[in-house]
């Protein structure tokens, strides 16, 4: 007669209740798996079995609710299977489904325990050979771009006379009022991100049968249109005859067909835009802007960034304009359940789980979401009615081992 069945029952209730505590005890930890022990029965060559044994711990890799967190470097996995891929500084992978990160003073994204989420560069494409590497977000200033097309729509206003003074401007001599009919700034920007304002005016053309003839097209109107810079000095490619037929539609130039040119100045770069008036009109109404817009900006500092569903990390600068500074990068296994728990919230690759497949946010992997966070999938309320149980099968067990006792002292006692 022996105890071995009822001791195993005790040391596998007591893992099962180590399993449960401890799935009770990560109920908030961000981006936890719930683990479940799984046992086996224990033979030995006779029919009645020598008790149980913990067979293994798994985990379930079901999805957690994702949770709103406020923070753009929190980052939730959704729809998906796929894992977070992050290395230490000694180059070991690990992988998470806790997308809590930070942003270090040299510009690394991290997690809290400082492993490095790795990614594509900016610009750099994955696949083909290309490994990811630890993203780093730089706070280098953006570089500023020189204006190179205007897009533009006005409306002309029919019913204006042609203006009583020829259109003249020169440096420190702006046109006078009677010289055009309607103007507006048009601001670009250099090479080196300063802004330049134009002024662009409009005159009516008065009808001519000799050259230069007007209209140019028969029963149209043609209007001038005049650009000179900030000091008055006329911009190269202007002026620059707007042709409308009888019902208002611009009719040339046609799109693309105008280049304004500035010369090099203040150690920028000669400046040639491309200026486009499509949809521009000549109604009976009043003069007006209905579009203008141009490609230029100066330069920007960093003021944020936040992760796009595909895992691109976006700069907001300083200029209004954005930047892609790194795509976050995921892997996929085989077998999740094959992966090996390593503490604070990652796991590492084993040959039961197959190699990382690793690529970007999308498709079985799931997208990513900012600002949010992927809550642990423990159940809370199943977890302490499996504790009951397995409370229940501790005592029952101990009560095996207490039986046993009595018929032993019983044995001793005859």
């Amino acid at each position: 007669m022996g105890f071995g069945q009822g001791v195993s029952g005790l040391n596998a209730a007591a893992s099962n209740l180590d399993v449960i505590g401890n799935n009770i005890a990560n109920a908030n930890t961000v981006g936890y798996k719930q683990s479940a022990a799984q046992f086996a029965d224990v033979y030995a060559g006779t029919k009645i079995g020598l008790g149980v044994r913990v067979n293994s711990v798994v985990q379930s890799f079901n999805q957690g609710n994702i949770e709103a967190s406020g923070r753009s470097l929190d980052v939730a996995i959704t729809n998906g299977n796929g894992f977070f891929r992050l290395t230490s500084p000694e180059g070991a992978v690990y992988y998470s489904r806790n997308g809590q990160f930070q942003r270090q003073e040299d510009g690394r994204i991290t997690n809290m325990q400082g492993l490095q989420v790795t990614g594509y560069p900016a610009g750099v494409a994955g696949g083909a050979g290309v490994q990811p590497q630890p993203l780093v977000i730089s706070n280098a200033q953006m570089e500023p771009r020189a204006t190179s097309t205007i897009t533009a729509k006005f409306q002309l206003d029919s019913r204006a006379t042609v203006p009583t003074q020829a259109f003249a401007s020169s440096a420190g001599s702006p046109p006078t009022s009677n010289m055009f009919n309607y103007s507006t700034a048009i601001n670009v920007y250099d090479s080196l991100g300063n802004k330049q304002q134009l002024m662009a005016y409009f005159a009516k053309a008065a009808d001519s049968a000799v050259a230069p003839v007007h209209p140019t097209v028969a029963g149209g109107t043609d209007w001038q249109m005049y650009v000179t810079d900030v000091n008055g000095n006329m911009v190269g490619g202007a002026p620059t005859t707007l042709a409308f037929d009888n019902a208002g539609a611009l009719q040339s130039p046609a799109a693309g067909a105008v280049t304004l040119t500035q010369p090099a100045a203040n150690g920028a770069q000669a400046m040639a835009m491309k200026l486009d008036l499509t949809g521009t009109t000549q109604f009976g109404a009043d003069n007006d802007v209905k579009q203008l817009s141009q490609n230029g900006y100066t330069s920007g500092s960093l003021l944020g960034f936040s992760v796009n569903g595909d895992g691109t990390i976006t700069g907001n600068y300083s200029n209004e304009q954005t930047k892609p500074l790194g795509q976050i990068v995921m892997a996929a296994f085989g077998n999740v359940e094959g992966l090996k728990p390593e503490g604070d919230n990652v796991w590492s690759a084993t040959g039961a789980s197959g190699q990382a497949l690793v690529g970007v946010a999308g498709g079985s992997m799931g997208t990513l979401r900012s600002n949010a966070v992927e809550a642990s999938n423990v159940d809370l309320s199943g977890q302490l009615v499996n504790l009951i149980v397995a409370q229940r099968n501790y005592q029952a067990n101990a009560q095996t081992i207490k039986a046993q006792d009595t018929v032993m002292q019983t044995l001793v006692n005859l």
